[in-house]
C-alpha cells in the first residue's frame, strides 16, 4: 500500500452533530478542514455549532495556529476530498449508503490518504466492500461528543493493512485524543456496549419501582460515575483489594459478584415504562433546555480533563495541542 503523509488537510463528510464535533476539535488543533454536507441548512448549521463550541474546545488544547476561518465548506463531496490527507466519515447509520460512499470517497480521494468512519455500529468489513483501496479504511469512532470526550475506538475491517491502524492509532493521539485499538469487530463496537449493559439495569431498577429517574442518575453520576472517571473498573477492583490488591479482589471478592450477575434484570420496555422514564427526566432537567444542559455538561468534563492532565501527566491531554509531526510509513 501507498506510505500515508502526514496530516495537514482534514475533510469531514456529513456535518451532523458528530461531524460538526469533530470540525470544531480539528480546527482548535490547527487543521485546515473542508467540510461537506448535502442539506441545505447545512453550511450554517456547521458554523454555528463551531462558535459555540470554540471556547469549550479550546480550552482542552490550542494550537497556535488554530482558527475558525481555516473551515471550508462545499456541497461537492468529491471536490471536498480531493486534497485530504485525513477523512473523517459521519453520514447516516444505513449500511448501503455507508457502502456506497465509502466506495465514492476512495475513488475520490488521493491514494496515500486515510479514510475513517465514526460509525457506531456497522463493522468496517461492511463499509469498505466495495473500496478499490480498502487497506487505508478503518473505523474512528468517538464517544460524543468528539471536541470534549477523549475516546476513539480504532476497528479495522478484513482488509484494513496493519499499518492503516497503527497511523490511525498514532495520528488520533498526537491531537490529543485516547485512542483504543479494537482487536475484533462486533456490532456497537466496546463502549456503546459497555454503557447500553449499564443503562439496562438501570432501567430494570426504574421499572421495578427501586427508585426514581433522578435518584438513579445520582445512583451512577455521584457513585460509581465520579471514580469511573479518574480510572477503569479493573484498576478500581485493584484498589478494591486492598494491600493483596487485584489478586486478592479475584480470589475473595470476584465470586460473589460473579454470583450476583444471576440477579440482574432484562426490563420489559413498554409504553409506560417509556412514558416513565421521559416524564422523570424531564422533571430532573428542571425546564433547562438540551442546549443549557450541553453546555454544563462540557464544561464539568473540561474541567474534569484538566484535574486528569494535572494529576495524569501520559493522558490525553499531554499530547503536542498542534498538528502532530506525524512520520511517514
Amino acid at each position: 500500500m501507498n506510505a500515508h503523509k502526514p496530516v495537514h488537510r482534514v475533510a469531514i463528510v456529513g456535518t451532523g452533530t458528530i461531524g460538526a464535533s469533530w470540525a470544531t476539535h480539528y480546527l482548535v488543533r490547527g487543521f485546515d478542514v473542508t467540510a461537506t454536507d448535502p442539506a441545505s441548512t447545512a453550511e450554517a448549521a456547521l458554523r454555528s455549532y463551531v462558535e459555540a463550541a470554540w471556547d469549550t474546545a479550546a480550552s482542552i488544547g490550542l494550537a497556535p495556529e488554530a482558527s475558525p476561518d481555516r473551515l471550508s465548506f462545499t456541497t461537492d463531496m468529491r471536490q471536498a476530498v480531493e486534497d485530504a490527507d485525513f477523512v473523517q466519515e459521519n453520514a447516516p447509520e444505513r449500511p448501503e449508503l455507508k457502502v456506497k460512499l465509502f466506495a465514492d470517497i476512495d475513488d475520490a480521494t488521493p491514494p496515500d490518504a486515510i479514510i475513517a468512519s465514526s460509525s457506531s455500529g456497522i463493522t468496517m468489513s461492511v463499509i469498505q466492500a466495495e473500496c478499490r483501496h480498502p487497506e487505508r479504511t478503518v473505523i474512528g469512532h468517538p464517544f460524543n461528543p468528539p471536541h470534549v470526550v477523549p475516546l476513539v475506538e480504532v476497528v479495522g475491517g478484513t482488509k484494513t493493512a496493519p499499518e492503516t491502524i497503527r497511523d490511525v492509532m498514532s495520528f488520533y493521539a498526537a491531537i490529543g485524543k485516547k485512542p483504543i485499538h479494537l482487536k475484533k469487530e462486533l456490532p456497537g463496537h466496546v463502549a456503546n456496549r459497555i454503557q447500553a449493559a449499564l443503562y439496562r439495569e438501570v432501567v430494570y431498577l426504574v421499572q421495578e419501582g427501586v427508585l426514581d429517574v433522578a435518584d438513579s442518575d445520582d445512583a451512577v453520576s455521584w457513585g460509581p460515575g465520579l471514580r469511573w472517571g479518574v480510572m477503569g473498573p479493573h484498576l478500581l477492583w485493584h484498589l478494591g483489594g486492598g494491600e493483596g490488591g487485584i489478586q486478592h479482589f479475584m480470589d475473595t471478592l470476584m465470586p460473589r459478584m460473579v454470583a450476583s450477575w444471576q440477579d440482574l434484570g432484562t426490563p420489559e420496555f413498554t409504553a409506560d415504562l417509556k412514558e416513565k422514564i421521559v416524564g422523570g427526566v424531564l422533571q430532573e432537567a428542571h425546564g433547562d433546555s438540551v442546549d443549557e444542559l450541553a453546555a454544563r455538561r462540557d464544561a464539568m468534563l473540561s474541567a474534569l480533563l484538566a484535574v486528569r492532565a494535572e494529576h495524569d501527566p501520559l493522558g490525553p491531554r499531554s499530547a503536542a495541542a498542534g498538528r502532530p509531526a506525524k512520520e511517514e510509513s
